[in-house]
């Protein structure tokens, strides 16, 4: 089939989102791949925490966990409860265990609460994926920037990823796995986006880094840098103008929906890329990451 015209354009009327934003809300909710994805078994027996695991992509890459055979815990904010209950749903029918731990990855205590949980309600800790994320469009650049906005953003993209890494090593074996979220926005950044697109470069590097920091340990860590994604973000923190447009301006004239990236997390989870850290895959619709 045609990568254009997979999935058509989506529908924007009757929406009424606010950040972050809930699936429910969405008048034309994103493919996570519930029909369509189907499990092989390569992650049988493993243990996964996903952050922003409720919708999105993080959706997306716990039904592909579930059925390749592990048992995820998502975490997430109270108030994408609904989100959540469903995502929990679809890991159980794969016949997985689902953890549910809510609250805000902004605090340190609660990053090492995410840890602790996985350690004892899933039995270990496996696979680390860091993909909860914030932004909110400033078309007006730098200025319409405020110091809450700024500080939002740096502890939920970076801050956080450092803390539940820091937790989470110790109790990592080799084999185990780190798998971050970067962006498009790391490498052609968006004035709109500038704190946001800050963080993506920084969680580029973070990357690399702790490729390197672990690899005697054989812990591998990677990212995926998503190009423009259909999630409940998209439509709660940006312009209707640009949402309108969301997508358009990559080289297959589209928006990628988030059962189009979990395969890459698969891959990064498994042992087919165990020779594979410190790396970054663009998962863009074209745009190049270089």
């Amino acid at each position: 089939m045609n990568p254009r015209d997979m999935y058509p354009k989506p529908e924007l009327d009757g929406g009424d989102l606010n950040p972050p934003g809930l699936t429910s809300d969405m008048p034309d909710r994103p493919d996570h791949g519930e029909q369509s994805y189907r499990g092989s078994g390569r992650l049988a027996g493993r243990k996964a925490v996903i952050t922003g695991g409720d919708s999105g992509i993080g959706r997306a890459v716990a039904i592909a966990y579930a059925r390749e055979g592990a048992d995820v815990l998502i975490s997430y904010l109270p108030e994408e409860e609904t989100d959540a209950r469903d995502t929990a749903q679809w890991i159980e029918k794969a016949g997985r265990k689902a953890v549910t731990v809510p609250g805000d990855i902004r605090d340190e205590a609660h990053c090492r609460a995410i840890i602790d949980r996985a350690r004892r309600d899933l039995g270990g800790l496996d696979i680390l994926v860091n993909n909860a994320a914030y932004q909110m469009a400033q078309p007006g650049g730098i200025t319409e920037i405020t110091d809450e906005q700024f500080d939002r953003v740096m502890k939920t993209n970076l801050y956080a990823m450092f803390w539940l890494c820091r937790a989470a090593v110790p109790h990592m074996s080799p084999g185990a796995t780190i798998i971050n979220t970067a962006s498009i926005q790391a490498y052609q950044s968006s004035s709109a986006l500038l704190d946001y697109a800050t963080t993506k470069g920084g969680i580029v590097a973070f990357t690399k880094a702790l490729a390197e920091d672990l690899a005697e340990q054989g812990i591998r860590v990677n990212a995926v840098a998503p190009g423009p994604i259909w999630t409940p973000l998209i439509p709660a923190t940006m312009p209707e103008e640009k949402v309108k447009s969301f997508g358009s301006d990559t080289p297959l004239g589209r928006a990628g929906q988030p059962a189009e990236l979990a395969p890459a997390y698969v891959y990064f989870a498994s042992p087919e890329s165990s020779y594979t850290t410190g790396e970054v895959l663009g998962i863009t619709g074209g745009k190049p990451v270089s």
